[in-house]
Formats: C-alpha cells, sequence, structure tokens
C-alpha cells in the first residue's frame, strides 16, 4: 500500500486550499488537531484475558486496572488499548454483517509467517475468510474481535 500524491497542479483559480475538501486537501495542509489518539477500547466478557493477549502480542506494559477488572489499559507503544468488559458480550461476527461494535486493528510486521504463528500460540485464531493473505492475515482476538497482520505500510 503506498500513498501517492494527486499529480494534478493547482489551477490559477486556486487561491486557498481551505476551500479544498479534505480529500483534495494537500497533505501538508492538514486541520489543526484537537487532540492525540489515546486509547482504543475493545469490549468483551473477559478483560483479564483479553489484555493479557494484546500485552504479550504487542509487548505492552499494564497502565490501569479498575478494582474489578471492568477496565484494563495496556500501553501498546503510546498508545492504550483499554478492555472493557460488557455485560451479555457477543462475538462479532467478521466479515458477515452483525454484531454492533467490530473494531479491527492493523499491526504492522515485517513478514507474516513469524507473527501470525506467535498470535495463535497466544490465543488468536485465523479468520477462514483471507482476501489478501500475501498482504494481511486476518485473525480473531480471543473475544473475536478481526485484527490484521499485515507487511503493508504507507511510505
Amino acid at each position: 500500500m503506498t500513498a501517492t500524491p494527486s499529480s494534478a497542479a493547482p489551477s490559477s483559480a486556486d487561491t486557498s486550499s481551505a476551500d479544498a475538501s479534505p480529500a483534495h486537501r494537500p497533505a501538508t495542509d492538514r486541520p489543526t488537531r484537537v487532540g492525540t489518539l489515546a486509547s482504543v477500547s475493545v469490549q468483551c466478557a473477559d478483560t483479564n484475558a483479553l489484555a493479557d493477549f494484546y500485552r504479550e502480542l504487542l509487548g505492552g506494559t499494564e497502565f490501569f486496572r479498575t478494582p474489578d477488572d471492568a477496565v484494563i489499559v495496556t500501553d501498546v507503544g503510546g498508545v492504550y488499548l483499554t478492555a472493557m468488559r460488557v455485560d451479555d458480550y457477543r462475538r462479532p461476527t467478521w466479515p458477515a454483517p452483525g454484531e454492533a461494535g467490530i473494531i479491527h486493528i492493523d499491526i504492522a510486521v515485517e513478514e507474516l509467517a513469524g507473527p501470525v504463528a506467535r498470535a495463535v500460540a497466544l490465543g488468536a485464531v485465523e479468520a477462514d475468510n483471507q482476501p489478501q493473505p500475501e498482504l494481511f492475515r486476518v485473525l480473531l482476538d480471543p473475544a473475536g474481535h478481526p485484527f490484521c497482520l499485515t507487511t503493508a505500510r504507507p511510505e
């Protein structure tokens, strides 16, 4: 996956990129952000199992845990992954439409075979549907959320 800038030059009628839609705004003309992504929350029935899985998979450290283990926050490289217990949690049904609350995480790796084997050893399962197995390997975490190991990276 390579990000390619548009080769079309602005016309003389273009006086400002402020009128450009976000899809057509040059990469150097980004809006002022209001903050930084701090955490991605993942719903589950067993916060301990899910937090342990991602902590081992991504080499993170526990940052915060509620006394009843309803929320466990793991630092996984500057962004926190939050496992949140939900009563009556139901596993997602990827790729078929179904349950709400599906989150999908892409994890960049150098190659696929070793990281896939490690994820499976930690409790993930490979999804039956593999749309681009040479580039992305779709797995399901212990709570059923799909995630990809991928060698695709923007340049």
